[in-house]
C-alpha cells in the first residue's frame, strides 16, 4: 500500500497529523485482517497462545519446584525443542506435499491432548519429572510439523501482497499473549498451583481449532516429486546455495544457541537473584513480552521491506547489549524494564528475518525452507538450553547470560559485513518471486531490501 502524500498527512497547523493520515497508518498496520481466513486464524490463536504462555511459565516453575536444578531446567528445554531440530525437515516436506490447513489442525489437536494429560497428572499430584520430559519431547515432535506448516500456511491465507503484515501481526499476537499469559500464570501458580495453567492451555486450543475448521482456503500440494527424501535434500540444497538465506539463518542459529538460553534461566533470576518467586517470574516474562509486542507492531506498521537487512543487524546488536545489562542487574524493577528492549530487539530481528526469507523463497519450497528456519530458530535452542543450564551450574546465571549477549553482538557485526555481499542476490530473488506471484517488477523493485 502506498504511503499517503505529504498534502494528505499534514493539516493546517504544522506538526499536527490529520485524522485521515492516522487512519491510513492504522489500515497499513492491520491490512492482513481484511482477509476472512486470517481473521479466524488471528482470533483463535490469540486465545490459544495465551494458554501456551501460561503453560510455558508454569512448566518451568514446576520443574524448578520439583528439582531446584538449573541443569534440569535446561534439560527440559532441550527435550522440548530437540525434536524440532531433528524432525523439522520432515515437517517442511509434509507442508509442501500435503494440505497445510489439515496439518495445522492436526498439530493443534495433538497439542491440546498433551496439555490435558499434563494437567491431569499435575492436578492429581502424580506428576514426576520424567513425565514432564516425555510430554515436552512429544510436544516438540508436534511443533516440528506445526511451525513449518503454520508459517507456510500464512501465504495461503493472505497472499503474497499482505504476507509481511501477516507475519508481523502473527508475531504481535504471539507477544500480546506473551504479556498476558505469564502474568496470569504467575498469579495462578502462586494461588492454586501449576495444574490449572496446564488445563487452561488445553481448553484454549478449542478456539484455534474451531477457527481453522471454519476457514475456506485453497492449499494445493506444491511438491511434484515422488520421493520425500529428494524433497528434503532439495530444500537443504537450495538454502545452502542461496547466500542471503544462508546468512540470515546462520545469524538466527547463533542467537538461538547463545542468546536465547536466558529464557530457560529466568526462574533462577526470579528466585535466587531477584528474590521474587513465581509471581516475579510471571512479571519478568510479561515485560519481555511487552518489548516483543512493540517490536512486532513496529514491523506491522511498515509498508515495504526496504532496509530490513540493516535493521536485522542493528536489532541483533541491541539484543546483545540489553541482555548484558539485564544479566548484571540486581534490582527487580530495573531487571524487568531491561527486558523490554531485550524482547523488542529479538522479536524484531526474528520477524524481519522471517519476512525476508519468505519474500525470497519460491512457493514450491516454502515449507522446506521454513523448516530450516525452524531448525535455526527453535531447533538450536535446545542445545543452547542444555549448554546454558550446564554453564549456569558452574559459572552462575548472570555470567552465562552475559556471554550470550556478547556473542550476539559479534554475530551482528559479522552479519553487517555480509550485507553488501548478498544485497544484489537478495534483490533478484525478491523480484523473481514477486513476478511469479503476479506483482509487477517495477513496483517490487522500489521495495526490495537495502
Amino acid at each position: 500500500m502506498a504511503e499517503p502524500s505529504s498534502n494528505s498527512t499534514i493539516g493546517n497547523t504544522p506538526g499536527i497529523v490529520s485524522a485521515e493520515a492516522k487512519e491510513s497508518r492504522w489500515s497499513v498496520g492491520m491490512r492482513a485482517l481484511k482477509h476472512r481466513n486470517f481473521q479466524l486464524f488471528f482470533s483463535g490463536q490469540l486465545i490459544s497462545l495465551t494458554g501456551t504462555w501460561m503453560q510455558t511459565v508454569a512448566q518451568s516453575w514446576l520443574v524448578y519446584r520439583l528439582t531446584g536444578s538449573s541443569l534440569l531446567l535446561g534439560s527440559v528445554g532441550f527435550a522440548s525443542q530437540i525434536p524440532v531440530f531433528l524432525m523439522a525437515p520432515v515437517g517442511g516436506m509434509a507442508a509442501d506435499r500435503f494440505n497445510r490447513q489439515r496439518i495445522v489442525i492436526a498439530t493443534q489437536v495433538a497439542s491440546m491432548i498433551l496439555a490435558i494429560v499434563l494437567a491431569l497428572l499435575t492436578l492429581t499430584h502424580m506428576v514426576k519429572v520424567w513425565h514432564i520430559f516425555v510430554l515436552a519431547a512429544l510436544l516438540g515432535v508436534v511443533n516440528a510439523f506445526d511451525i513449518p506448516g503454520r508459517q507456510s500456511f500464512l501465504v495461503d491465507m493472505v497472499g503474497r501482497e499482505d504476507l509481511m503484515n501477516a507475519i508481523a501481526l502473527n508475531s504481535s499476537m504471539f507477544n500480546g499473549a506473551r504479556v498476558v499469559g505469564p502474568a496470569i500464570a504467575g498469579i495462578l501458580v502462586a494461588k492454586i498451583g501449576e495444574g490449572w495453567c496446564f488445563f487452561a492451555n488445553g481448553v484454549s486450543y478449542i478456539a484455534v481449532i474451531v477457527g481453522l475448521l471454519m476457514m475456506r482456503v485453497d492449499c494445493p500440494a506444491r511438491s511434484k516429486s515422488d520421493s520425500p527424501l529428494e524433497d528434503i535434500i532439495e530444500g537443504f540444497s537450495w538454502v545452502s546455495h542461496t547466500g542471503p538465506i544462508r546468512a540470515l539463518l546462520l545469524l538466527l542459529g547463533v542467537v538461538s544457541l547463545v542468546g536465547m538460553p536466558y529464557t530457560v534461566l529466568m526462574p533462577v533470576f526470579a528466585d535466587h537473584i531477584l528474590h521474587g518467586g513465581a509471581k516475579a517470574l510471571g512479571i519478568l516474562m510479561g515485560f519481555t513480552g511487552i518489548g516483543a509486542l512493540f517490536g512486532a507492531l513496529t514491523l506491522a506498521l511498515r509498508s515495504g521491506i526496504k532496509g530490513l537487512g540493516k535493521l536485522i543487524s542493528i536489532c541483533c546488536a541491541g539484543f546483545g547489549v540489553s541482555l548484558i545489562a539485564f544479566a548484571f542487574s540486581k534490582l527487580f524493577w530495573l531487571s524487568a524494564f531491561l527486558l523490554i528492549p531485550v524482547g523488542f530487539f529479538i522479536m524484531l530481528q526474528m520477524a524481519c528475518s522471517n519476512t525476508l526469507i519468505q519474500a525470497m523463497v519460491p512457493d514450491a519450497l516454502r515449507g522446506r525452507v521454513m523448516a530450516v528456519y525452524s531448525m535455526m530458530f527453535m531447533g538450536m535452542a535446545p542445545f543452547g538450553a542444555l549448554l546454558g543450564g550446564a554453564l549456569a551450574d558452574r559459572l552462575g546465571a548472570p555470567i552465562t547470560v552475559a556471554v550470550g549477549g556478547l556473542a550476539s553482538i559479534v554475530g551482528a557485526i559479522w552479519f553487517g559485513k555480509q550485507l553488501p555481499v548478498f544485497r544484489g542476490e537478495a534483490r533478484q530473488l525478491i523480484i523473481a518471486q514477486a513476478m511469479a506471484g503476479g506483482e509487477p517488477a517495477e513496483e517490487m523493485t522500489a521495495r526490495v531490501v537495502q
